[in-house]
């Protein structure tokens, strides 16, 4: 089995994408200054013509639409992290035709892709090889197929011989949609 982390070097500060806390600091303070603008404009309104007193409620519905917006989309990508679901744009059926397009992969089961963090794909997964390939060189193939096209954070790649029992084996079958 290969355990891999990253793809051996850094990319510097730059490349880290903020972790949920972080936006949701960043949107709560963007948040919180359009609601004090809204406000500011709606008073000098309300102040200098009284009529218009129904601008302050108006205010109030569109700022609270702003902040379920912004809350609920926080609140999906730390759901999706939590409950380890795949990760967004991350599509299940391409990794899996990666892997069996690698030479000597016969069968490919146990696939599973989650999210350490919303920027941190991880990978976990059985291939099955034929008798005649080499586990180091499909385990290298592999590994450098689904860093260079997934940019996992952590892949963990168990290689085992292939047995016509696995094609009937319903734990070595693919899930179904």
């Amino acid at each position: 089995a290969l355990h891999q982390t990253g793809h051996g070097h850094s990319h510097g500060a730059g490349s880290e994408q903020p972790n949920a806390s972080v936006r949701a600091a960043f949107v709560h303070v963007v948040g919180d200054l359009l609601q004090s603008v809204g406000v500011l404009i709606a008073s000098y309104i309300i102040f200098f013509k009284p009529e218009y007193k129904y601008v302050d409620p108006i205010c109030t519905f569109l700022f609270s639409a702003l902040v379920l917006g912004t809350t609920l989309t926080i609140l999906r990508d730390v759901l999706l992290v939590l409950m380890e679901g795949t990760p967004k744009g991350m599509d299940f059926n391409a990794v899996r035709e990666t892997l069996l397009a690698v030479r000597g992969v016969e069968a490919v089961h146990s696939l599973h892709i989650w999210a350490l963090t919303a920027a941190q794909p991880l990978l976990s997964v059985h291939i099955a090889i034929n008798a005649g390939a080499s586990a180091q060189e499909v385990l290298e193939e592999a590994s450098s197929r689904l860093q260079g096209t997934f940019r996992f954070h952590t892949t963990t790649i168990q290689v085992e011989s292939y047995s016509e029992e696995m094609r009937d084996c319903r734990e070595c079958q693919p899930p179904r949609d």
